[in-house]
């Protein structure tokens, strides 16, 4: 019985997952600061890392969604953008 609830619970979260991911579509591009809030630095980290080259920019000032994907898939603090500007 409970491992019944706890599957059925489940399917209903990645439901709720499904639904919303749909409804909010990621961004193709973000700006300084929400890269920052998604890698979790500072928005100042993060301009210093476009000032380094480990971030780059579009041509409108922004910060396409596959850069950060490369950053979050980066797990070696040997390989990590944070290396690059100092803070290792």
């Amino acid at each position: 019985m409970m491992r019944a609830i706890m599957t059925e619970t489940l399917e209903i979260a990645i439901k709720a997952v499904q639904l919303y991911a749909e409804s909010h579509p990621r961004p193709s591009q973000v700006t300084q600061t929400q890269a920052a809030e998604m890698l979790g630095m500072s928005r100042n980290t993060v301009a210093k890392l476009v000032r380094a080259g480990n971030l780059r920019l579009n041509g409108c000032g922004l910060i396409p969604v596959s850069e950060i994907d490369k950053i979050l898939a980066t797990d070696s603090p040997k390989n990590s953008p944070r290396r690059a500007v100092g803070q290792w």
